[in-house]
């Protein structure tokens, strides 16, 4: 049986977009709390795939601040990470930031602590292995070796890094799994040099997934990345104090925007790779679940209410409709409650160059989906217009959202089921089912759902402007504040 190991914690990379995912990926709801294959988010299947060797205490999760409220409501329930130990980055500054500041935390609570760093995105489905390759990571990792996991390419791929190892005596080798040097990082090659590294062998795909001591990673970003090991280090000595989170946001408006691949790996000396045997895919884009779901006789990977006549390796995703295709070959079909994805497997990395033209266009379907999750429960946007907005809002039993007034709107409640106590101004009352009320322009103002049922209104908006960032928050549970919205733009959809 599996046994937590001792001083290994995970630090879960989790502030990534996902453009090349859309339409299931938005700006707002990015890949990691999408539910792409099985019934967890990829966000919780990381957490919970190594949970047999790191406890939900021992998991941090660094995340940026438009992110932070869906990470939370993924990682409240079975995951159980607890809320303090996700790091919110003010704004992003790429991977060897968010892995200093995490190492920095941990080297405050273990000295001894090791880093298992991981995407969130990613997919791995044979766990069992993973953790066997993980084990003997840590113990290559306690002799002051940077282990990086190394998929075998199963075709001359572009779109990844390579490792090159050195084919000489491995570093450790345990139950046929080895640790090799590190002769060279590779950046992502044209096709013609992918075949040969695909023909020469001894190279292989950079997963992403690292292990190391966080004193060794912090020793060796002091040699690599001098001014970033600096403002690490003015951070951590204002910890625990009245200037702690101005330190925060003076280092991350200061640090250098750098990948720990570019900053650190390919500059030291003690890199480590460990050839993996598991199944992986950072499902980077649609075509890409060709490495890691179950396909049909006909070689379709099929997702949702697929109805299919005569079609041949495709990938055909329905969220919730029905989706009937015929005679299709090498194509990519995704459906969503708001957007539709056709297109050749071989163009699916194009997709990113969509989002880009939605976002020019400031169309809100690269932003959000029209039902959008938060911590107290969901809003769905059922129809808008001009001066008009009509939504569902769900409530959780216990929720409530925060106190609230809005500068050029008016709303009006009526309410589908469940009970909802309402704030409006200085009258607190409760609506029934069929029952209304109306909130006028500028009036605070609260919903909350004092029942052990599910709270279900309908809400008619109505002014000029109708956008989420007509908020002005006088109270709220869940920590948001007028600051934190500010940090990450107007017409973000953070809201309620």
């Amino acid at each position: 049986m599996t046994k937590p190991i001792p001083h290994l914690y995970a630090v879960v990379l989790a502030g990534g977009s996902g453009t090349r995912f859309w339409p299931l990926s938005r700006e707002l709801y990015p890949k990691q709390l999408l539910k792409v294959l099985g019934n967890q988010t990829l966000i919780q299947q990381t957490v919970l795939r190594v949970r047999p060797i790191v406890p939900a205490e021992r998991t941090l999760v660094v995340t940026g601040a438009g992110h932070v409220d869906g990470i939370r409501i993924q990682l409240d329930g079975a995951a159980e990470v607890p809320k303090e130990n996700i790091l919110v980055e003010p704004v992003a500054r790429n991977t060897a930031a968010a892995i200093g500041w995490a190492a920095e935390a941990l080297r405050r609570l273990d000295p001894d602590g090791v880093m298992l760093v991981m995407p969130a995105d990613h997919v791995i489905p044979d766990e069992a292995k993973f953790l066997r390759v993980v084990a003997l990571a840590v113990e290559v990792a306690q002799a002051g070796k940077l282990v990086t996991f190394g998929i075998r390419p199963t075709r001359p791929e572009t779109g990844y890094g390579y490792i090159k190892a050195v084919g000489r005596r491995p570093l450790l080798a345990q139950g046929g799994l080895k640790a090799l040097a590190v002769a060279q990082f590779v950046e992502k090659p044209d096709l013609p040099t992918a075949k040969r590294y695909l023909r020469a062998g001894g190279y292989y795909w950079n997963s992403g997934i690292f292990v190391w001591r966080a004193d060794t990673i912090l020793e060796e970003m002091a040699t690599t990345l001098p001014k970033l090991a600096r403002g690490l280090i003015r951070m951590d000595k204002a910890f625990g104090t009245a200037d702690e989170s101005q330190a925060l946001d003076q280092f991350y408006q200061t640090a250098e925007s750098i990948s720990i691949d570019h900053g650190v790996l390919q500059r030291s000396r003690r890199a480590a790779v460990i050839p993996a045997p598991f199944r992986w895919s950072d499902v980077g884009n649609w075509s890409t679940l060709n490495d890691v779901a179950d396909s049909d006789r006909d070689g379709n990977i099929r997702i949702g209410r697929i109805v299919d006549l005569g079609s041949r390796d495709s990938i055909l995703y329905g969220e919730q409709r029905l989706v009937a295709t015929i005679g299709l070959k090498d194509m990519v079909v995704v459906d969503t409650a708001d957007a539709t994805l056709v297109c050749p497997k071989d163009r699916a990395q194009d997709v990113k160059q969509v989002v880009e033209l939605l976002r020019r266009q400031k169309a809100p379907e690269h932003l959000i989906h029209k039902t959008v999750h938060r911590p107290w429960g969901s809003y769905t946007v059922l129809e808008e217009g001009p001066r008009y907005k009509v939504k569902r809002v769900t409530v959780k039993p216990g929720g409530r959202l925060s106190l609230q007034y809005h500068h050029r709107r008016s709303e009006h409640w009526v309410v589908t089921a469940g009970t909802a106590r309402v704030t409006c101004g200085e009258r607190v009352f409760d609506l029934h089912v069929n029952e209304s009320t109306g909130i006028p322009k500028g009036t605070p103002h609260r919903l909350e759902n004092p029942g052990s049922v599910l709270l279900d209104i309908i809400e008619v908006q109505c002014g000029d402007y109708l956008g989420e960032d007509d908020i002005v928050r006088l109270a709220d549970d869940y920590g948001r504040t007028q600051t934190s919205l500010a940090r990450w733009g107007r017409g973000q959809g953070e809201g309620r």
